[in-house]
């Protein structure tokens, strides 16, 4: 053979080679970067951290705010008596209850306004008032409607779940494209189907946006809600703690709250995630 073939096969070797060998895939310099595993963990992983050392090198008050291991052993100790497991039981039993009356409501409301000109006339004024009251400024008049029982804590919760579940889930609906609407009134969806194939995945986005906001609502009025006249729940035992000077309990209390947001939080995260997969966006 001779070197003029050789020269003339030699680049397409290289070629070839280069070819079968895998290309990394271009990291985006504009982008955020990669996801992290298990970052939703790291900043209050830090916040624990940060909380001992001061407590270590006496920095914090231990009669103010006592020490991770204090709250670690006060908790044990209310795992092992049955409180806090009864008492987290009732919590999550009101703020379950809350969330799924808040959920259904906002989200009929926002599919009757984001869907008709006239509902969105009647009831997207009402909700922007509301959205306007703080849900924790009705207790008051909650108290004098439906007595001070289980009833006034749960509308309590729904009232502040249902307001960003249906900005959010309107919002969806109002952003999408006007072409799907001609392309389906083409092919001659009925209202039904239109709702189905169109509307529904067209508002999921905002759906779940609002869902993430919801479930902080709903621990946050929980909050408030136990500590008026309840006899159970996390609310009523920090309140109990607060009468008998326990800090260490009202700081478990304060920590299953931010754990039980911080779960729920990350649980509709990632139902988004899966729903949403086709998606490519900057998160991954």
């Amino acid at each position: 053979m001779s070197t003029t073939a050789l020269d003339k096969q030699a680049p397409q070797a290289a070629t070839a080679s280069a070819a079968a060998v895998p290309r990394r895939p271009r990291r985006r310099r504009l982008g955020p970067g990669r996801p992290v595993p298990h970052g939703w963990v790291i900043g209050p992983a830090l916040l624990l951290a940060l909380w001992a050392a001061g407590t270590g090198l006496g920095a914090i008050d231990v009669r103010s705010l006592p020490a991770p291991w204090t709250i670690a052993g006060t908790a044990g100790d209310l795992i092992d008596s049955g409180k806090l497991p009864s008492h987290l039981a009732t919590s999550a039993q009101r703020a379950l209850l809350g969330l799924l009356f808040g959920v259904v409501s906002g989200l009929l409301l926002a599919l009757v306004a984001g869907l008709s000109r006239i509902g969105e006339a009647v009831i997207d004024g009402p909700v922007q008032i509301k959205r306007a009251i703080p849900s924790l400024a009705l207790i008051p008049l909650l108290i004098l409607w439906f007595g001070i029982g289980e009833t006034m804590k749960v509308v309590t919760i729904a009232l502040g779940v249902f307001v960003p579940v249906y900005i959010h889930t309107h919002n969806g609906l109002r952003t999408i494209d006007s072409r799907y609407a001609e392309l389906a009134e083409t092919v001659r969806l009925g209202r039904l189907a239109f709702v189905r194939h169109v509307v529904l995945p067209g508002a999921l986005p905002g759906f779940l946006l609002g869902m993430r906001f919801a479930v902080t609502a709903a621990w946050l009025a929980l909050v408030v809600v136990e500590q008026v006249n309840a006899t159970s729940g996390i609310g009523y035992m920090m309140e109990l703690a607060r009468t008998y000077g326990q800090t260490d309990v009202i700081i478990v209390g304060l920590v299953v709250y931010g754990l039980l947001g911080l779960l729920s939080d990350a649980l509709v995260r990632l139902v988004e995630r899966r729903a949403l997969s086709w998606r490519r966006t900057l998160a991954g």
